[in-house]
Parts: structure tokens; sequence; C-alpha cells
């Protein structure tokens, strides 16, 4: 059993910053990357950033020069900060993880719960 489990969310005035953490824990051999991934009201889960335990980072064109997605491998976290925060960066934002459940099966895909990210003044 694998759980993600984000915090960190909140309320916040544009051009404000915000820092989402998410730990991974459970029974699974190793992490290929984690990331994290939104969805506003209406629209299709996005990209934000992700990164592989190797140190591969991957932005979405939006975010990128404002946040900075990092890992501690050890303590199988990634944490996502976030700066100048915009009115348009308001969705649920959802932890993702890239894992070996166990070193003879294929790499599969697991979710958080997601947490509420609002940007408003």
């Amino acid at each position: 059993q694998v759980q993600l489990v984000e915090s960190g969310g909140g309320l916040v005035h544009p051009g404000g910053s915000l820092r989402l953490s998410c730990v991974a824990s459970g029974n699974f051999f190793r992490i290929y990357a984690m990331g994290w991934y939104r969805q506003a009201p209406g629209k299709q889960r996005e990209l934000v950033a992700t990164i592989t335990r190797s140190g591969t980072i991957n932005y979405a064109d939006s975010v990128k020069g404002r946040f900075t997605v990092s890992t501690d491998n050890a303590k199988n976290t990634v944490y996502l900060q976030m700066n100048s925060l915009k009115p348009e960066d308001t969705a649920v934002y959802y932890c993702n993880a890239d894992l070996w459940v166990h070193i003879t099966t294929m790499r599969g895909d697991y979710w958080g719960q997601g947490t509420q990210v609002t940007v408003s003044s």
C-alpha cells in the first residue's frame, strides 16, 4: 500500500508565496520520480513540475522562474516552493509519485488526495 500525503496549501494574496510538501509512505521498492500536478475548476489536470531521483527537473512554462521543485530522497518527500503567485495559479495541487512497488514490477503512478491553493486578494 502506497500513500502520498500533501500539506501546505491555503489562501494567499497575489504576489505571495506558499510551500507544498508531500511524503510518500508504505511498501514500495524505489521512487523513480515525484512531482506536482494541478487542476483548476473546469479544466484538465496539468503538470506543474517533476523531479527524478537523479535530479532531472521539468517545469510547466507557466511556472518557470516562480516555482521550485525539490526532493529529500532519504525522506521520500517532494516540495514545491511557489513564489510570485498569481490568481491563475488557483487550483487543487496533486502530488504524484512514479515508483516501483517491487523490484520485479513495472513502475506505476500514485496520487495524493490534493491540497487547495487559492490566490486571491
